[in-house]
């Protein structure tokens, strides 16, 4: 499994190391498009699993399995309703269309609504701690839901 992954793993490395603003653009691209998989692989995971009947608390379970074996650190999962039910945090949260209310967190509502099917955010500071973060989301493909994957600035390569 891990050598499966240097491949990807040096090429996120050796594009982030070369100083031209194109390369740092590649780079962010590089790692968006990585964290939109990882996204799309969880919505298709999550769809597949509960159609198999697997619990909440099993779902959450393979979830913290993939979090601590790997660079994605948080899967926010929600219900139509935009309450994040799945998720390796233990954390209680609730998506709001508000970006008065949620800043950083209110532009994942439009994969609930259907505006968008893919949302990459640079990295900021979330609402429920402050820490800076790297999130991409993905509309469901099971019913309306947000499937985001989030990643903190320890594991994101500084491309410059």
């Amino acid at each position: 499994m891990h050598h499966s992954r240097a491949p990807a793993i040096l090429a996120v490395v050796l594009t982030c190391f070369t100083n031209s603003s194109p390369r740092a653009a590649e780079c962010d691209d590089l790692i968006a498009r990585h964290m939109i998989g990882q996204a799309m692989l969880a919505a298709q995971f999550v769809a597949a699993a509960e159609k198999a009947g697997m619990m909440t608390a099993q779902i959450n379970s393979v979830l913290n399995t993939v979090a601590a074996g790997s660079a994605i650190e948080e899967f926010w999962i929600t219900d139509s309703a935009g309450h994040a039910y799945l998720t390796n945090t233990g954390i209680d949260f609730g998506f709001s269309p508000d970006p008065a209310q949620q800043p950083q967190a209110s532009a994942f509502w439009a994969l609930l609504d259907g505006r968008e099917k893919v949302v990459v955010q640079e990295p900021r500071k979330r609402e429920i701690d402050n820490r800076i973060f790297q999130y991409v989301g993905v509309a469901g493909v099971d019913k309306p839901r947000i499937v985001q994957v989030g990643v903190s600035e320890k594991n994101l390569p500084v491309c410059k």
